[in-house]
């Protein structure tokens, strides 16, 4: 995805766990962070209490939503993928994307990653890896200033 694209439909998920949303449920009234992650992924846990700070911090001025990628067969284990939602603490919206139908029209290829929209559902922010927390708390806060102004 480039910068100021729009979100796509959240469509193509094989379960929702949490709860399920769709785009137009996030976009319009506050931004969204959307985060990829895995359940073999050891850097998605070690910056998950990060973003559940995000998540919690910032429960009134910003969606935040996860979208578990697998990244082989062994990551297609619905009830690990539970279990290790439920260890890290991840009680926001997760989209099961086992088919990848997601990670495909987010042309992503990372995980862990952070996509920033603002609260038009424009692309702000894409970051990838499990380094550049500070960053990416800048660029949500900066998103969120932007849409208390409006």
């Amino acid at each position: 995805m480039k910068l100021r694209e729009e979100m796509p439909e959240l469509e193509g998920a094989t379960e929702w766990l949490n709860g399920q949303l769709n785009k137009s449920e996030l976009v319009g009234e506050k931004p969204t962070l959307i985060h990829f992650w895995s359940i073999s992924c050891h850097l998605c846990k070690e910056a998950m209490p990060q973003i559940n700070e995000f998540r919690d911090e910032y429960k009134d001025k910003l969606n935040v939503v996860a979208v578990h990628m697998p990244r082989s067969e062994n990551d297609l284990n619905l009830e690990e993928i539970k279990q290790v939602a439920a260890e890290h603490d991840i009680t926001q919206p997760i989209f099961v994307d086992s088919e990848h139908k997601l990670t495909d029209k987010f042309e992503n290829q990372y995980v862990p990653a952070y996509y920033v929209f603002d609260k038009e559902g424009k692309l702000r922010h894409f970051q990838a890896g499990g380094s550049g927390m500070k960053m990416l708390t800048k660029r949500v806060n900066r998103v969120l200033d932007e849409s208390e102004k409006e």
